[in-house]
């Protein structure tokens, strides 16, 4: 059996990772997914997949353990590397932030170190077609005060979260400056969809709502975020495979208009108050409850995505209301999804007032 190409892909079982490994799969390659399994992935993800023992293979592992990158180089031999593998909850950033500079620092150096060592086994044609791609975040730009960013705005993170993003993202562009490395870099807005990990505000601002229990807002709540559909997002993403050019980055964003997480739960209360009205006939809204604001919370994200919109012709098709409708939809006609990650214990180490 032939294949268009084969990706190897790092974190696909992860949120953004999982639903780019099927879109794959779609497109005709052969995938293989480098994945550590940490408490955010979810086997459940992939189950009817995993079987496809012809187009996908797993691998379990971390992205620093250098000697098994090299064993996937050398058995696999890739035309694309795709960086998903990441740390990525900001919370925990900030409690733990070691796990951080292991994984988004140290790991994404040693998978790109091995990259370029493979890199240059190939020939100059299969050079040609060789592109390591990065996923990285806005929030290595910082709050936005005024216009939304640009891809050559300088960085400002404000987390250690952040700051291990944009250190690995100076990495790489120091790869192409240096070696002439076919690297390209995506930044991304706040993801939202099917398969997303309970701790992040939407998905578990759901599964609360779904128990009735309280709803916990940081702060005021007025902290704007432009939010991107997943699935918007990874058809991004192979649109830059496809026609981006090299050393460059390019911002993927919903266009959404800026949303406070405020009306993000406020938005969410109003789905469930249509779908399934509380006995009593209160609102959900009255679930709401305004906790103690994190450490360094960003006030505001913001990307300008022009760039992306001219010489890709990539544009975001689903609209806030309706992804988020979506996503509700989803979340309770796949309780079993969450509910297994609820089981190993999840819900007692976090779910509380985290997102």
């Amino acid at each position: 059996m032939s294949f268009e190409r084969t990706i190897f892909i790092t974190g696909g079982y992860g949120f953004i990772g999982s639903h780019f490994v099927r879109l794959c799969l779609q497109k005709g390659c052969r995938v293989i997914n480098l994945d550590a399994l940490t408490y955010a992935a979810s086997q459940g993800t992939l189950k009817d997949i995993e079987k496809d023992e012809l187009r996908y293979h797993f691998q379990k592992g971390q992205i620093q353990d250098r000697d098994l990158v090299r064993s996937i180089f050398s058995k696999f031999k890739p035309s694309m590397v795709i960086n998903f593998a990441a740390e990525t909850h900001v919370d925990r950033s900030i409690d733990s932030p070691r796990a951080f500079i292991d994984t988004n620092i140290l790991g994404a150096f040693t998978l790109l170190e091995e990259s370029y060592s493979f890199f240059n086994t190939l020939t100059e044609k299969e050079k040609e077609n060789f592109k390591f791609l990065h996923i990285s975040t806005d929030e290595v730009f910082g709050s936005c005060p005024g216009d939304a960013y640009k891809e050559d705005a300088p960085y400002n993170p404000s987390s250690p979260y952040a700051a291990s993003k944009a250190s690995a993202d100076l990495l790489i562009k120091s790869f192409y400056h240096t070696y002439n490395f076919p690297v390209l870099i995506t930044n991304c807005t706040n993801n939202y969809g099917p398969y997303q990990f309970p701790e992040k505000l939407i998905p578990l601002m759901v599964i609360r709502a779904h128990s009735e229990q309280p709803l916990p807002i940081y702060g005021s709540g007025m902290q704007i975020r432009d939010w991107l559909y997943v699935e918007d997002h990874v058809e991004a993403i192979w649109s830059v495979l496809q026609v981006g050019k090299t050393g460059n980055t390019y911002n993927i964003a919903g266009l959404n208009g800026e949303v406070p997480n405020k009306v993000v739960v406020e938005e969410i209360c109003t789905i469930f108050d249509n779908i399934r009205p509380r006995q009593n006939k209160a609102s959900y809204r009255e679930l709401i409850t305004y906790v103690t604001d994190r450490p360094g919370h960003d006030f505001r994200y913001a990307l300008n995505i022009e760039k992306i919109k001219r010489d890709i012709r990539w544009s975001p098709k689903v609209n806030f209301r309706e992804g988020l409708k979506k996503t509700v939809g989803w979340y309770l006609e796949n309780d079993w999804w969450w509910q297994e990650i609820l089981a190993k214990g999840y819900q007692a180490e976090r779910l509380g007032l985290r997102k």
